[in-house]
């Protein structure tokens, strides 16, 4: 096993979000990032419609399906398979190729969770560019589907293309806040983009 494996199987082990994933139940550790994302910026209410866009394999959705209890819906998407989950329904497909396969039967969603990441070449100029064109479909479909009120959450990397992303939501949201959440590694690059107050443009 390569050096790099063993550190990142050794760190992987010893994480206390990977062991609290699994004592409660959620099926990543990136759970813990919505719900420190959601203690700051109270995104999740009962009642609310949500759709988790890059779903797989699901930590996001099991966080929102419990918060939006009763009356809520969580619809995930993604174009690798979900396991059913309760309260959740399970869409698969590219989103960015076809925003029509979701149908929220006229009516919009009150959060838009984007955890969308390109698969990743490691050349850098490349992967910025991926990176920031999954996060611009990612807001051409709220443009379509999220409450002018409604709240998107999308994940970034620092890098050339973050600033072109965040000004990519400045124009189209009136609030845009950046958050690192304590499950987010801090080595890591990743950071996420809470945006609310859609603009009609």
């Amino acid at each position: 096993m390569a050096k790099s494996n063993k550190q990142w199987l050794r760190r992987h082990v010893t994480d206390p979000y990977v062991r609290a994933a699994k004592a409660q139940g959620y099926r990543s550790r990136a759970a813990f990032k919505l719900l420190g994302l959601d203690e700051k910026e109270k995104l999740l209410q009962p009642g609310a419609t949500v759709v988790d866009l890059g779903a797989a394999p699901g930590g996001w959705s099991q966080v929102a399906a419990e918060k939006v209890k009763p009356g809520g819906r969580v619809i995930a998407v993604d174009l690798l398979e979900i396991a059913p989950i309760s309260g959740v329904t399970v869409v698969k497909g590219d989103i960015l190729l076809d925003a029509a396969i979701i149908d929220l039967k006229g009516a919009k969603a009150d959060v838009v969770l984007s955890d969308l990441s390109p698969n990743l070449s490691g050349i850098r100029n490349v992967d910025q560019a991926r990176t920031a064109e999954v996060a611009l479909g990612a807001i051409n479909f709220c443009r379509k589907n999220l409450k002018p009120q409604g709240a998107f959450v999308l994940k970034a990397f620092q890098g050339e293309a973050f600033n072109d992303v965040v000004g990519e939501l400045k124009r189209n949201f009136r609030s845009v806040t950046v958050r690192k959440p304590p499950a987010s590694r801090g080595e890591s690059s990743e950071t996420y983009v809470v945006a609310r107050g859609l603009l009609a443009l």
